[in-house]
């Protein structure tokens, strides 16, 4: 049964069907809900999140708010490791945000097993898995549980990686190189190729060729026209 849904979930060609099998193995698993995020972080300290979920309507504006993620004990860990955590009411009530637990175990979230898997380039993919019944107590039974949510999440994580995020540059859009973009977002937030050069730790001069030859492959005369041009072609966002 899971061995099929390792293969189903590989083989979703759009997010209602990725959600679809996410749903399906945590359900085969023996949790009712499940939030599978995708993150990308870009530069300049942003970051981008993509949620397939199937948080109770009632629940879905608390669970969505980011303020509350940065305090929620399994976000956290999730956000420094990727051992999972297995969690319950003492995870919250050890940090004295008994209270929150309180809240979200109306709602179902009263125990579950969270982890994410830390990739290049800034990319995350996070799944957590929840019920309002007591996990196994037997340490064999929970392990096979955790092995089994991990190999699942490195499945997922590649099928979502294809579904959600662009898999090909457009071939008629320059491509810019690393430092090149650097330069650009930085130029992009006021600062001088002096500044930017300095932040990235590259001389004045060297900040200065990296924007002339992004200007020269985008076809613009001065670096706030390069700026425009790549925030239209989707090379900065």
């Amino acid at each position: 049964m899971l061995q099929q849904s390792y293969t189903s979930v590989l083989e979703a060609g759009d997010r209602d069907q990725l959600l679809s099998e996410i749903v399906r193995f945590t359900q085969n698993l023996g949790f009712e809900t499940v939030s599978a995020t995708t993150i990308i972080d870009h530069m300049l300290g942003d970051a981008e999140f993509i949620t397939l979920d199937n948080t109770p309507a009632s629940y879905r504006e608390s669970f969505s708010d980011k303020s509350n993620w940065r305090v929620d004990p399994v976000m956290q860990h999730c956000k420094r490791q990727s051992v999972p955590i297995i969690w319950d009411q003492k995870t919250y009530t050890a940090i004295g945000l008994g209270a929150k637990w309180e809240q979200q175990a109306q709602f179902g979230y009263q125990t579950g097993i969270a982890m994410a898997l830390h990739l290049p380039e800034g990319k995350h993919f996070f799944l957590g898995v929840d019920r309002d019944q007591p996990l196994p107590k037997h340490p064999d039974e929970l392990t096979r549980l955790v092995a089994d949510l991990q190999l699942f999440a490195v499945h997922a994580q590649h099928a979502a990686h294809r579904v959600l995020l662009p898999q090909s540059p457009d071939p008629n859009v320059p491509s810019l190189t690393p430092r090149e973009l650097e330069c650009l977002r930085w130029t992009m937030e006021g600062k001088t190729a002096w500044e930017a050069g300095s932040i990235l730790g590259i001389t004045e001069r060297t900040a200065v060729s990296h924007l002339t030859n992004a200007a020269q492959k985008l076809g613009c005369g001065n670096k706030h026209q390069t700026v425009l041009k790549a925030l239209r072609m989707g090379l900065l966002k």
